[in-house]
């Protein structure tokens, strides 16, 4: 069992400056996420992407900013569950919650805060028949572990930033590697396209371009997969993974099922910290909604400091609460 102070799911960009925050109070910080990385949309999607909308920044990159929020969290030492999906909520009788995951792990805490962004970010898969069936018998859709593939026969499908990356890094890993693309072109990093194409030329991985997964085989794990060229040829690849690379989408998963008031996809919150209809419950960032909402990174900062007073007051009811400042005390004075 984890013990925190604020179990935060969601360890986006609001989710990680709610560290910050909680933290100069002395609220301790426990974040789940279902991505096995931090950093949200911005790692996940557009990791190389430029914002202009962050104060000191006239431009920033995605995972850099990421970073920076990762530093500034550090001197609060936050503990993650990455990978894992916040599936359950079972309020105590004191108050506090239990959050259980996905892969079971349990984190009791005071309060909790949902900053999930858009939602839990579900894999889109590709549409064929018994595919469930080799989930997590050779069907994986995210990489925690790259040594889990380790001379190993390896597919990826996809043409993103993330099936190049992976290809790349898993090229000097698998046994036998091959990245499968339905079109003629990557929609990822040039850079990173070259570099795939490079390998392939080198005879260390193989590049089947113009081509679609259509059938998966095995008898209790995966052991080949059927594809079609753009010449309708059809042929067969042995393989002890299938991992496709197709992207996220987002949606509410369980949260759908914790009692939370919902608007169009939404969590409906008050503005003066953020606590939803669930007293104790916080939601912010993109999750939420009320009068004037604006979907921005700089409005889920503003609304993790408001959230952090309000978690504060509710964990420590009878203690008064002054409001420092850091360009006085400095971080390590909270």
């Amino acid at each position: 069992m984890i013990t925190t102070d604020i179990c935060i799911i969601g360890a986006g960009p609001v989710g990680l400056f709610a560290i910050f925050e909680a933290g100069l109070l002395k609220l301790r910080c426990h974040l789940v996420d279902v991505l096995p990385q931090v950093g949200g949309q911005l790692s996940e999607i557009y990791p190389k992407k430029p914002i202009y909308d962050i104060p000191g920044f006239p431009e920033i990159l995605a995972q850099d900013l990421v970073t920076n929020l990762m530093k500034q969290a550090e001197p609060f030492k936050p503990t993650f569950s990455l990978g894992e999906r916040a599936d359950t909520v079972e309020r105590q009788e004191d108050g506090s919650f239990i959050t259980t995951t996905s892969d079971g792990t349990k984190i009791h805490s005071q309060v909790i805060c949902i900053a999930g962004g858009l939602g839990c970010f579900e894999p889109r898969k590709p549409v064929i028949e018994n595919l469930e069936l080799f989930e997590g018998k050779g069907i994986t859709y995210m990489i925690k572990d790259p040594e889990m593939f380790r001379n190993k026969k390896v597919i990826l499908a996809g043409g993103g930033d993330s099936a190049l990356d992976w290809t790349i890094f898993l090229s000097d890993i698998a046994s036998e590697l091959s990245l499968i693309h339905r079109n003629n072109s990557f929609r990822g990093a040039p850079d990173s396209a070259e570099k795939v194409m490079a390998l392939a030329e080198k005879g260390k991985i193989k590049v089947l371009l113009n081509s679609n997964l259509i059938k998966v085989h095995g008898n209790g794990s995966l052991k080949e997969v059927s594809i079609v060229d753009k010449d309708k040829n059809e042929y067969q690849m042995d393989t002890d993974y299938l991992v496709p690379l197709f992207g996220l989408s987002p949606k509410l998963g369980p949260l759908e099922h914790w009692g939370l008031e919902i608007d169009n996809g939404a969590l409906v919150v008050n503005t003066k910290d953020f606590e939803t209809n669930v007293p104790g419950i916080y939601a912010i960032g993109d999750i939420n909604t009320y009068p004037g909402k604006l979907k921005l990174i700089l409005s889920g900062f503003h609304e993790a400091a408001l959230m952090s007073h309000g978690a504060y007051r509710r964990i420590h009811p009878d203690k008064v609460l002054n409001l420092k400042y850091t360009t006085v005390n400095g971080v390590q004075a909270f």
